[in-house]
């Protein structure tokens, strides 16, 4: 008896489409604060490469595999940061999955200094606002630290933020 369900339950998760199994992708990115007049939409191709489901937390029978290797928007070989700089400006960033209708499924904090090239980003802590949300998606076990931001995200973000703060500046409310 045992060895029939067993054989049944393997034959109904293989039959299952992978679909269900998978977790969707990462398809639109927004990012906000204080200093933006409105939002910044990023639903691009780029977007697929900040997978939300890397990183600590996660797990892959793929060759090569390293959880603590840079992904999603944090470079996690750097380890959390101990101190942050003064002056740092912070962005809300949020994650949305779903093709047909998108919703938020992890929500990080983004900041950046004026002065320095290095971002930084924060998983909120137990208590915090969205750490149901996220810890719903992915739990990784470092929540409520800041770490180094991937330098691939820099790349992408930053100059979205300061061209948006550029619109702000010579189009004034």
């Amino acid at each position: 008896m045992k060895k029939t369900l067993a054989i049944a339950l393997i034959m109904l998760v293989s039959a299952a489409p992978s679909r269900l199994l998978a977790k969707d992708a990462t398809t639109k990115i927004v990012i906000e604060g204080t200093d933006l007049a409105k939002p910044i939409e990023i639903t691009d191709r780029k977007v697929g490469i900040f997978n939300v489901w890397e990183g600590p937390g996660t797990f892959s029978i793929q060759p090569g595999f390293n959880a603590n290797a840079p992904s999603f928007i944090i470079d996690w070989s750097q380890g959390t940061v101990a101190e942050l700089p003064q002056a740092l400006r912070k962005y809300q960033v949020s994650f949305y999955s779903g093709e047909i209708s998108q919703r938020v499924i992890y929500v990080v904090y983004y900041a950046v200094s004026p002065d320095s090239a290095q971002g930084y980003v924060y998983l909120p802590g137990k208590s915090e606002e969205w750490s149901g949300l996220n810890v719903r998606s992915i739990l990784r076990g470092v929540e409520g630290k800041w770490f180094h931001a991937w330098s691939t995200w820099e790349n992408i973000a930053r100059p979205l933020i300061e061209k948006a703060k550029a619109a702000n500046s010579t189009h004034p409310a």
